[in-house]
């Protein structure tokens, strides 16, 4: 017997949606609305600025990312 999954909705305020002109646009608005993002890039900028943070060479080659 196949699975019903739930459907997810997301609500966007109408401003939000009539001002956004990309799919990126949306994106970063949800991303500003959710307070653990926001917490873990806090915590991102405060190790970078105490000199913890990862320099981008390290992080292409981790990441395998020309």
């Amino acid at each position: 017997m196949p699975s019903i999954k739930a459907e997810k909705t997301v609500t966007f305020p109408l401003t939000v949606f009539e001002t956004a002109s990309t799919k990126e646009d949306l994106e970063d608005w949800l991303l500003s609305q959710n307070p653990e993002f926001i917490k873990r890039m806090r915590k991102a900028r405060k190790d970078d600025i105490e000199g913890r943070g990862k320099d981008w060479g390290s992080l292409k080659k981790d990441l395998c990312i020309k």
